[in-house]
Order: structure tokens, then sequence, then C-alpha cells
């Protein structure tokens, strides 16, 4: 076969390939047996070996890129990927349509109705065509920028290398009825088109891989997310394709003259993409919304693919676009999620674990279940008084459960499935680590160890000592400071400032690179600030905001040691209880010795006046993930300007900064009547200099 005859034969095989291609894993019909499929391909794979000029962008062969990357570029986003706030109530949704309506008062608005549908439990991404060929593909990143992931993309069947002719794309349009949008595409031509969707993995490919890791001896993976998102962000392809991802897509991000969410899932199916649109639904009213969550609620085991709620939409793109964004969240959207999952499984043993301050937390070791997709075998029971009132026994059946990220904890004892065998459980007299004496105060509800040596407390203790809002000393991570206390290097905070390269570069694990790093970082971090010393102390009952009333007041450390319980208790929000802490923590000797030594060791102790800026006397709690700043970042920023950074919401907190993702504590605010500001406001209000 000559030159000619082969391009021509390879024009036929792509368009032919790709066809079968889209009827299988977006129609999802099989038109042609895979042994057929598979012989056209090779067929394909052969001719542009001979004539490998002739390969072009969308060819299926290029799906597999042959060479890893060393690592990712990166892609900015032209418009942001948003995330959604999440509601998780009949109440929510009412609230966050009411807030909606109070935005749109006095402007020229239809009745709001929405666009529905699943919501996929994945990876977002975003797909770059340019003249009609898959150009990029890219992780949301931080919304603005993302990773370039577009060699792992090809690997998906489901996502097109090239678009469907413009003229079949119009006459879709105008079939649909969608002739506006027509004439949009028809002067654009389409020469850029992005759109968005999620990455997922079906069910029963899940299920198919963990079986081929179990048989390899390998751990399997914990849910289908972070399969998926793992399996994106993999440097070589080929590990992207053998996992046989799927793409669906649920965004219109270009102007294609799309007046409501609706018709941009019209465009997206019309374009060759695979939608969710005979999973999806309009609903005129909230009514509808609400019957169609339950449905899902009820009938998600349907799906191929795991769900964790579904996605409301504002349907008209005006009334969204005059909603706008808060924060890194469209205001016309949300995530309606499915209620806390729960599941049943016996309590094999309680296990007891001990905090810096000695506090001894009861844990459920449990026979591990799946509970929202994801294998525990834990369970938070807080303290003694909490298992008295499930009135859990060792051996129980018990309801366990899961909300989010949130830590899994026991729910409910099923008394009715007890069989005899069942244990009482006693907090120990006697520490589990340590062996010293425990004990509980009439006014406490926990348990604590009382011995001041205790391995675990100087561990912990160690772990609060060098975190962000203390030392904040990188690369001194749990593991490494118990590796170091191992092997006799460091007994307490006094010891990290005076370690030598020669001592940690023989250790397993330090290279001599690493062992120069670590010195580094903990030099550069001597100097510290008079509050963020005292919390670093880890002194029971005192926080950030302690540590700072006590350095306003006093204004040196020197002070606070030889400050009377008098004195402690006429601070401003220091309590009795606090006082004794503070006052029993300079009394004893031992840790009078390691400020001693800390100073000795070159740690240095700024001097401290207390702030009088624009923020006095306002206080302020950040929840959820800010854009621009960490959240301790924003905090040491109120502080910097007089004002407050507190972490319990009550009446009498003056704002609530609002990052991506908050939590419960945005329901509380509003509850509560606290001010409630975004990032942007947060910034406008404490300055937009950082």
């Amino acid at each position: 076969m000559d030159k000619i005859a082969a391009k021509n034969r390879i024009a036929k095989l792509v368009k032919l390939i790709n066809r079968y291609r889209y009827a299988y894993h977006v129609l999802d019909r099989q038109e042609i047996s895979d042994e057929a499929l598979d012989s056209l391909k090779k067929e394909l794979f052969d001719l542009e070996s001979c004539y490998p000029d002739l390969i072009v962008s969308d060819s299926p062969t290029q799906r597999v890129g042959g060479r890893a990357l060393k690592k990712f570029a990166k892609h900015i986003h032209k418009s942001p990927m948003l995330s959604f706030n999440d509601a998780f109530s009949v109440q929510d949704m009412r609230d966050w349509v009411e807030r909606a309506k109070r935005l749109l008062l006095g402007k020229e608005t239809k009745e709001i109705d929405f666009f529905c549908e699943p919501k996929l439990d994945g990876l977002a991404v975003e797909l770059v065509y340019r003249g009609g060929l898959f150009a990029i593909g890219a992780t949301r990143g931080d919304g603005r920028i993302g990773e370039d992931i577009t060699s792992n993309l090809k690997t998906i069947e489901s996502i097109p290398l090239s678009l469907p002719p413009l003229d079949e794309i119009i006459a879709g349009l105008r079939a649909a009825g969608l002739g506006k949008m027509a004439g949009v595409v028809a002067k654009s031509g389409l020469k850029e088109l992005t759109v968005r969707g999620e990455v997922v993995i079906a069910k029963k490919e899940f299920k198919r891989i963990n079986e081929e890791q179990l048989k390899r001896g390998l751990p399997p993976f914990a849910n289908p997310r972070n399969l998926a998102a793992g399996s994106m962000r993999q440097l070589d392809p080929k590990i992207a394709a053998s996992r046989r991802l799927d793409f669906d897509c649920y965004s219109l991000a270009s102007d294609c003259g799309q007046e409501t969410h609706w018709q941009e899932h019209q465009f997206l199916e019309i374009a060759g993409f695979k939608t969710n649109n005979k999973f999806s639904r309009y609903c005129a009213t909230l009514d509808e919304v609400f019957l169609f969550h339950e449905y899902w609620r009820k009938n998600r085991a349907k799906l191929p693919y795991e769900i964790d709620g579904v996605v409301v939409s504002v349907n008209n793109n005006k009334i969204a676009e005059i909603l706008g964004v808060a924060g890194k969240a469209p205001r016309g959207a949300i995530a309606y999620k499915f209620p806390l999952k729960q599941a049943t499984t016996i309590v094999e043993d309680i296990l007891v674990q001990v905090g810096r301050t000695g506090a001894l937390t009861p844990v459920a070791v449990l026979s591990p279940v799946v509970v929202g997709g994801v294998m525990i075998s834990r369970a938070t029971l807080h303290n003694e008084d909490e298992i008295r009132r499930l009135g859990l026994k060792i051996g129980d059946t018990a309801v366990v459960g899961r909300a989010g990220d949130v830590i899994p904890s026991v729910l409910k004892v099923l008394p009715e499935l007890r069989t005899g065998n069942e244990r009482e459980f006693k907090m120990p007299e006697t520490c589990p680590i340590c062996g010293g004496n425990t004990r509980k105060k009439e006014s406490e509800a926990v348990w604590r160890c009382v011995n001041r040596g205790c391995f675990a407390v100087q561990r912990r203790s160690l772990q609060h000592f060098v975190s962000r809002a203390a030392f904040n000393i990188e690369g001194l991570g749990p593991k490494i400071i118990e590796h170091l206390i191992n092997e006799g290097l460091v007994r307490d905070a006094a010891d990290i400032f005076v370690l030598k390269e020669g001592d940690l570069a023989p250790l397993e694990r330090f290279a001599e690179k690493s062992s120069q790093n670590l010195v580094r970082a903990i030099q550069e971090k001597k100097n510290i600030s008079l509050p963020r010393f005292i919390y670093a102390l880890g002194i029971r009952n005192v926080g950030e905001q302690t540590a700072r009333a006590l350095a306003d007041e006093f204004g040196s450390l020197a002070k606070i040691k030889q400050a009377s319980l008098e004195d402690l208790r006429a601070v401003a929000d220091i309590g009795p209880v606090v006082a004794e802490s503070i006052a029993g923590w300079f009394a004893w000797p031992k840790n009078s010795d390691l400020i001693e030594r800390l100073i000795s060791a070159g740690v240095s102790i700024g001097s401290h006046r207390k702030i009088q800026g624009a923020l006095a006397g306002k206080s302020f709690i950040i929840t959820g993930t800010l854009e621009t700043m960490s959240r301790q970042e924003a905090k040491d920023r109120v502080r910097a300007q007089g004002g407050v950074a507190v972490d319990s919401l009550s009446k009498s907190t003056g704002y609530l900064v609002v990052g991506a993702n908050p939590g419960s504590k945005l329901a509380k605010a509003k509850s509560l009547g606290v001010n409630i500001l975004n990032e942007k406001e947060f910034l406008a209000l404490t300055g937009n200099e950082k």
C-alpha cells in the first residue's frame, strides 16, 4: 500500500474506530465485537508504524503515551473552577433559596427553577479543545491553577479526542430546538471549546482492580474516588490506562449562547460528550428537587458509579450570574448531600489513647466495615460517660457512622443481638503507655495519666511544640519525633535545638541532605513571639487566644512566671480552672528547667506589647479553606491588627470568615446572628496587603 492509499485508509479507520468508541463508552451500545474492534486497531497501528508522519492527534493509538512524565506542568484556567457548598437537609435547601431571593430583590429576574443531577464522587477536570481537537486537560487545583494531565486523560475512552464536524453539531442543536445556540456556534466556529466534568471509576471496575490487588498480595484501594484521583496523578499514562476510568461531562465553560444549565447539557451530548442526562432532571420547584434527591437517596445503588448526593443548580444562567460567587463556591448551585452513612459491625475491643495533656480517650476497635465508601476499623468513644450513655460492651453489635472527613463514631448499640459473651469496659487505673496512675476529677469527664514523664504525653507534647501555631518547624513530623525519642536523641523540646547534622545522619531515613535541611529548619525557628512560645509550652487549657491574653496582660515571660493565682484570675477570659493550670505548670521545677534550657539552646522570645489596631475588641473565627492564605495566616492577620482569633462560636463572636467547605459553623453562625464574611470581604476589612 502506497502512502496516499495508507493516508486514506488511516483516516477511515480513525473515524470508524472513534464511532465505535463513542457508541460503546458514551451511548453504552456495542456495535462491534471486542475482537473485531481490536483487529481494526491493530491494522491502524501497523499502518501508523509504517508511516509515522501520518499519525493524527485524535487517533485511537494516541490515547496512551509511550513515555512517562517527570512532573506535571501547570495550567491556568480562563475562568475559575469552583467547588460547591454543601446542604444536608430540607431546611438547608430552603435557606439557600431564600438567600438567593434576597440577593435578587429589585432585579428583573424570572422565578427560580432548577436543574438537578447526581453528584459523582471523582476528580473534577477541565478539557480544552482547539480547532476541534483535544488540546489540554487539567485538574481543578486551587481553582485558578491546575495540573496539566492531558496524557492521562487521553487514556479515558469516553473522552473524545476530537469533536464532531461543526455542521453536525449545528444541525443537532437546531434539531433540539436550540436555534440561538446553533447561530452562536456557527459564528464562532468553535475555535476553542472548554468543558468540565468528573473522572470516575465504575463500581465493577473498582471491584476488579481490588481483586487484582489482593491476588498480588497488595492492600485494596479504600474507595473509588481516591483511586480515580490517584490514577490521574500518575506520571506514567500506562498506569492510568490500565484502570479503565470513565468521564462524565457536566459543564460548558465556553459561551455558546446557552441560556440555561439544561441547554448546556443538551449541547454537551450533541457535541459527543458522555453526560448523566438520563439520570438528571429539570425541576420547576424546590419540592420537585426534594423528590429528585429522595429518589436517588433510595436508588443510588442502581447507578454504575458512587454518588454522595445531587448537585442542584439554578437553571437560568442569567440569574446564576447575578448571584455570583462566594469564596470558591457559586451562589447559584449547591451540593445537596445524602445523610450520614451508617453501617453495623462488631465492637471487638476498646483501647485507650493518651493525648499530650495526659487525657485518656477510649477508642472502639471494630470488625472492618465500609462506611461511606471507606473501610474503617476504629471509632472514637470520646470518654467514659459516652460509653455509659450508649450502654456499650465489648463484643456488642453497634451502628457506626461518618460524615465527610469526620472521625467515625459509634451511634447506637443493638443489645438485641447480644450472645451473653459481651464484657463490660472499665477505664484503666494505670496508664496503658507508661504504667503511671490515672485520675478523674469530679468536675471533668476525662481520665488522665498523672505521670508527667509519660512517653505518650511527651511525644504528643513535642508534636504540639513544633506545630504550625507554635514553633512551626517544617519537616519535624510525628514519625521523625518518635524516631528521635526512640534513639534517645530527644527527651524534651530543648533537645530539639541542640541537634547536629552528625546526630541525624547515621539514623535510618536520614541522608546527609535531609539532616542538613532539618537542622537548618530548626535553627531558623529559634526566634519566636511571646504568644506563640506560651502556646508551644502545651499548658493544659491554654490555647492560642489564652496565650495571647497572657502576653497582652503581662508583656514578658518573666512576669507571667511571677504572676500569682489572683493575678492570673484577673486576666480577661481566664477563669479559676485555667489560672490553676497556668500557675501549676510554672510552679513545677522541671518546667522552669525546660525554659532555661530552651533559652540556653538559643531560643529567643521576642518582646511583646498589646496591639491597639483597627480590629481591637473584635473577635474572628476562620472556617473552611481560604484561597489566598492558610487559616493560621488569617489568624495572624487578625492579631496583627489587635483583633482576637477564637475557635469556639457564640453570640458574642464578632465575625465568621468563611472559606470553601466551611462545615457546621456556618449554619450555627447564621442561627446566632453572627456577621459572616467571605474571603474577599475579610481582605477588604483587614487591608488587601498580606
